[in-house]
């Protein structure tokens, strides 16, 4: 029976810290959404000042990324994940207790810089510590740590600020990056290939199969952080429910097919690899074709149940995404040159994040819900 657990205890431990760090670099990053209102009555800012401690956020850490890969690839992967866990818990720490709406914009900002050091390395020492044939398992559950740690991180900052204020919730989430990041520290590296092995950044781009799956990362990017974003207004205005029924159905609904998705699809995906040489690329592929359909009776329904039935389907194939598709970019590279290409598809997903969360994104979106809300001609 023990032969059939795919992981070592080492390599459990090392996925299970990596992927707890992931959780709290989530929920840092989501615990702000639902502290604007209380942040907009203590500094007296606009939505647009709000906004931006988003916007700070992302550009720098879409900016930092693709040093971070560098580095990651050239140096001590685990000092370096250590190195930018503790620097964004001291960050976030500090947006706890910002005196001033100027103190906490660069304090957020700073957060950026710590989550890219961080991502790039993760994901290129999970690959180098499990073995090709259970690599996407192993980046799946690393995902499933993102996707739990953002519906987490919702839910603190809403149950936090409202009884404590909203500056114990900054603080929270950045005591809860210490210990797994000291933890980093004592992760083993494993043996690496020479220096000489980096890629750099131009000859990966001039990959297709790279170019291809950079372009499925916005896609897919502008599709859930869509959903994250306006899927309870959405709900709210054009499919009759309130608010509160909206924010938990869609809450519910984006935890449960997320997560069932992201680790169930790494299995999976693994198992058709040993079928066939692109394995983990028909999965990636069918997951795009098998959302699609969901979505759509998403937007078309009228009876709620099969609204949530259709968000459900979607939200459940979108998560098929990220596992599989940090494999394949590691199968695709040499052993020395794993960070680099994560950090590269890394940073135009999350520019593309940042133009769905602006007003103006919003009123496309909007507009593109009216148009798809009409019902179809018989």
């Amino acid at each position: 029976m023990a032969s059939k657990i795919p992981f070592t205890y080492e390599q459990a431990r090392l996925l299970a810290v990596l992927a707890l760090i992931n959780f709290v670099n989530f929920a840092d990053r989501q615990v702000l959404n639902p502290l604007v209102p209380l942040l907009r009555q203590h500094f007296n800012v606009s939505d647009t000042q709000l906004g931006s401690l988003q916007w700070v956020l992302l550009v720098i850490l879409a900016l930092a990324s693709i040093p971070s890969g560098y580095l990651a690839d050239r140096f001590n992967e685990p000092k370096i994940i250590a190195s930018g866990v503790l620097f964004w818990s001291v960050a976030a720490i500090a947006s706890g207790l910002a005196p001033t709406f100027a103190f906490l914009f660069v304090a957020r900002g700073l957060v950026g810089i710590g989550e890219a050091a961080y991502a790039p390395a993760a994901q290129s020492l999970i690959s180098d510590s499990f073995s090709r044939a259970n690599r996407a398992l192993a980046q799946s559950i690393f995902a499933a740590g993102m996707i739990l740690g953002g519906v987490s991180g919702l839910a603190l900052g809403g149950i936090m600020g409202e009884r404590h204020g909203w500056q114990h919730a900054f603080i929270i989430v950045g005591l809860l990056g210490v210990i797994p990041g000291l933890t980093a520290f004592k992760l083993k590296e494993p043996q690496r290939r020479p220096r000489s092995e980096v890629v750099p950044v131009m000859q990966l781009l001039g990959v297709p199969a790279f170019v291809a799956m950079i372009a499925a990362g916005i896609c897919i990017t502008f599709s859930s952080v869509s959903f994250v974003t306006w899927g309870i207004d959405y709900a709210k205005t054009y499919k009759d429910f309130s608010t509160k029924e909206a924010s938990l159905s869609l809450a519910i609904i984006a935890l449960f097919s997320s997560v069932l998705g992201a680790i169930s699809v790494g299995y999976f995906a693994d198992r058709l690899q040993k079928k066939f040489v692109f394995g983990r690329v028909l999965i990636i592929a069918l997951a795009f074709l098998a959302a699609a359909p969901f979505l759509l009776v998403a937007i078309q329904a009228e009876e709620k149940w099969m609204v949530l039935a259709g968000f459900f389907g979607s939200m459940f194939f979108m998560s098929w995404y990220h596992g599989p598709t940090t494999a394949v970019l590691h199968d695709l590279t040499p052993q020395r040159a794993h960070a680099r290409p994560s950090a590269c598809i890394c940073s135009p997903r999350n520019c593309w994040a940042l133009s769905d969360r602006s007003s103006s994104a919003k009123s496309r979106i909007s507009a593109t819900c009216k148009l798809a809300c009409k019902p179809l001609p018989p």
